[in-house]
C-alpha cells in the first residue's frame, strides 16, 4: 500500500469536500491542488471526478428530511412533483452539454492558467451580482420555483463546464441574478448537485473503467470519506453563513487566490503542471 498515494488522497478529498459548495470551484482547486501534489495523470481526473460522490452524500444527509417528506409526497402532492420536476429540469442542460464539450473541455481547459482567470472573472461577476441582487426577489422558497426559473438554472450550471467558474457559485449567482433569493438559491444548488454530480462520477467511472483495479479502491476510499466529512462540515457551516452574509468575500478570495496563480505561473516560482 502506498502511503504517499493515501495522504494526497486524503488531500484532494478535503479540497473536494471544503470547495464543491462554495462558490470558489471545486474543480479549479483540485486541478491546482493535483498540479503541486503530482497527481495529474488520467487515473488522477477520474478521481477527481468520483470522490464528488462523498461530498454529494453529505448533502444528502443534511438535506435528509426534506428529500424524504419529499419522496413520500411526491405520489399525491403537486408541490412535490413540481419541485422533482423543477431537479430534473434544471440537470439536463448540464448532461446534454458535457456529452457534447465535455471532453474537449478536459483536453484544452484543465490548466493553471485558465483556472486562475476564471478565477477572477468569476470573483468580478460575484461582485457585481451582489451589488445589484436583492432588489427585485421574487423566489423566497425552492419550492415557489416555476419550470422556468429551473430551466434558467440549469442553463447557468452549464458555464461550470469551464474550470475555475464553480458549479455552485454558477447556480447560487445565477439563480439570485434571476430573481431567487440567497436561500433558495442555494438550497436549490444543493438538490441540483445531487443528480449531476452523482451521475458525472457514475459515468466516469464507467468510461474510464479500463484504467481502474482493484489497487485503487484504498486510494478512492480515502477520497471518498475525506470528501464526504469535509463536505458535511462546509455546508453545515455555509447555511448559517447565509443567513446573516453575503458572497463578497468569496468573490475577493478568487480574485486574490486568481491574481496569485497567475503571478507565481508567469515569474515560474510554482511549476504549475499542466
Amino acid at each position: 500500500m502506498d502511503i504517499t498515494l493515501l495522504i494526497k488522497a486524503a488531500i484532494m478529498g478535503i479540497v473536494e469536500g471544503l470547495t464543491e459548495f462554495l462558490p470558489i470551484s471545486s474543480t479549479g482547486h483540485l486541478i491546482l491542488a493535483g498540479s503541486l501534489l503530482g497527481f495529474t495523470d488520467e487515473k488522477a481526473k477520474v478521481f477527481d471526478i468520483a470522490i464528488q460522490t462523498g461530498a454529494i452524500f453529505a448533502v444528502i444527509l443534511v438535506y435528509w428530511q426534506k428529500i424524504r417528506t419529499t419522496l413520500v409526497a411526491l405520489p399525491t402532492e403537486k408541490q412535490a412533483q413540481q419541485f422533482s420536476l423543477n431537479v430534473l429540469i434544471a440537470f439536463v442542460p448540464a448532461v446534454v452539454m458535457g456529452l457534447l464539450f465535455g471532453k474537449a473541455v478536459k483536453e484544452h481547459l484543465f490548466t493553471p492558467v485558465v483556472v486562475a482567470s476564471t478565477f477572477i472573472i468569476g470573483g468580478f461577476i460575484i461582485l457585481w451580482a451582489e451589488k445589484r441582487q436583492q432588489t427585485a426577489v421574487r423566489v423566497q422558497n425552492v419550492d415557489d420555483m416555476s419550470s422556468m426559473d429551473a430551466i434558467k438554472v440549469g442553463l447557468v450550471q452549464c458555464l461550470a463546464l469551464i474550470p475555475g467558474t464553480s458549479r455552485s457559485g454558477a447556480t447560487i449567482i445565477g439563480g439570485m441574478l434571476l430573481g431567487l433569493s440567497r436561500k433558495a438559491a442555494t438550497d436549490f444548488s444543493f438538490f441540483l448537485a445531487m443528480p449531476t454530480l452523482i451521475g458525472a462520477g457514475a459515468y466516469s467511472l464507467y468510461k474510464e473503467r479500463a484504467l481502474l483495479s482493484m489497487a485503487d479502491v484504498p486510494m478512492f476510499a480515502v477520497g471518498l470519506v475525506f470528501s464526504f466529512i469535509s463536505a458535511w462540515l462546509c455546508v453545515r457551516w455555509l447555511l448559517r453563513y447565509i443567513s446573516t452574509n453575503n458572497f463578497v468575500p468569496f468573490a475577493w478570495y478568487r480574485i486574490v487566490f486568481g491574481i496569485v496563480v497567475l503571478v507565481t505561473a508567469y515569474t515560474g516560482w510554482v511549476k504549475w503542471a499542466a
